[in-house]
């Protein structure tokens, strides 16, 4: 997503008078918010077994816990995007965490498994939305030469959610219940919701994206190769990723304490792969996205074979995370230099694309689990991650290849 968004005139004003504390604490809030929707939204993958034993259904059905959210989204950053053109995008913002605390409530009070998918339907909408909206707010919270420090804290809740969001869930939901892991995380976003109503000036909106300008967007020849290539990588991990904790616990025998490490783990080298990719992405995005694709199929290629001996298993998640930590911020600049001139269309077809393939992933590995086996749905994943290398290769010397 591209994150600077264009400041009115008139905005400049407001921005002057305010004091960079205020905006400080802006930006964090819209982090906060972030972090609580990445955490809620990912959660699930670290709660799958536990949550589809309480209600009785097949590690397959559980992973619709993923695919909801993801198929809303898509749908929504559009639709929230042009529908709300006109209203203040503070009182977004908080109308959206509200929605996401309930939705939390709502999943830790759940008796039916249908209530669960309900929840997530609600997570959904507040990811298309709160995305769209909350990615491009740096510009306007914070003077001009502090955009590109608080764009980088704003996205730093991204990789923060896996680190410390899924894991302490994790934690939470093993020492307590998976339940009280919701209940934790609704309570978080009220109070990011408050935080945000404290300190968060009012926005109205500066500009206007039209149905009609994303068209045009989306017909650019780059914008269908950075399509192209989140399609393939995105529905590899999530594929493979969602279904993880299953294949620990069943593959390589690992306790739910041992998982939580592994998932811990695994964050913290997203994080390294974030940087890292955001380094190389900006002077040769090609071969960025490449080698990403490249070590998560030898990653989940490698899982079945070598993933059995805790060891085998550790040593691959790290891989698989410093490559998956690189993904976001090479499919974002892959859309944004196709379309440079509209910096939100860029971000909602990125919200929306990457959502999309998020939910298709998780079910697409879900029905290769329920008719085969964990070790099929690794194998698969990594074969899809590898026919990203093909495809890419006719790019390499055109200028959307940089």
């Amino acid at each position: 997503m591209n994150t600077a968004a264009a400041t009115a005139p008139s905005e400049g004003t407001a921005l002057q008078a305010r004091t960079p504390l205020r905006g400080r604490l802006a930006v964090l809030s819209v982090m906060l918010g972030i972090f609580s929707i990445v955490t809620t939204e990912i959660l699930p993958i670290g709660l799958l077994t536990s949550i589809g034993s309480d209600f009785a259904v097949s590690d397959g059905t559980a992973g619709l816990m993923m695919t909801m959210p993801g198929l809303l989204a898509a749908v929504s950053a559009p639709l929230v995007t042009v529908a709300t053109a006109r209203i203040d995008r503070r009182v977004m913002l908080c109308a959206f965490m509200l929605l996401l605390a309930l939705a939390d409530f709502l999943v830790a009070a759940a008796t039916d498994y249908r209530i669960v998918l309900v929840s997530r339907v609600m997570v959904g909408v507040t990811i298309g939305g709160f995305w769209s909206i909350g990615a491009g707010l740096a510009g306007r919270l914070v003077r001009p030469a502090s955009v590109g420090r608080a764009t980088a804290v704003i996205f730093s809740a991204v990789p923060l959610g896996s680190v410390l969001g899924v894991p302490a869930g994790t934690f939470i939901g093993g020492l307590a219940g998976w339940r009280t892991a919701f209940v934790v995380l609704g309570v978080l976003s009220v109070a990011v919701l408050a935080l945000m109503l404290l300190v968060v000036p009012p926005l109205p909106p500066t500009q206007a994206t039209r149905a009609s300008l994303l068209r045009t967007v989306l017909a650019r020849p780059g914008t269908r190769f950075a399509l192209l290539i989140t399609f393939l990588i995105v529905l590899s991990h999530f594929a493979t990723y969602t279904y993880v904790t299953p294949f620990l616990e069943r593959v390589t025998h690992a306790g739910p304490a041992l998982i939580t490490v592994f998932l811990l783990v695994y964050g913290a080298a997203g994080i390294v792969g974030n940087f890292v990719g955001g380094a190389l992405v900006a002077r040769r995005p090609l071969l960025a996205v490449s080698l990403a694709a490249g070590l998560i199929a030898t990653a989940t290629a490698l899982l079945p074979v070598l993933g059995r001996w805790e060891t085998g298993a550790v040593a691959l998640l790290i891989v698989w995370g410093v490559a998956y930590g690189a993904v976001p911020v090479c499919s974002q600049t892959w859309f944004t230099k196709a379309a440079p001139d509209t910096p939100e269309a860029a971000s909602v077809l990125f919200t929306a694309s990457f959502q999309a393939t998020f939910a298709l992933g998780a079910l697409a590995g879900g029905a290769v689990l329920d008719h085969m086996s964990l070790s099929a749905v690794m194998l698969l994943g990594g074969a899809v991650a590898a026919l990203l290398l093909v495809v890419a290769g006719p790019w390499s010397g055109r200028r959307f290849a940089g």
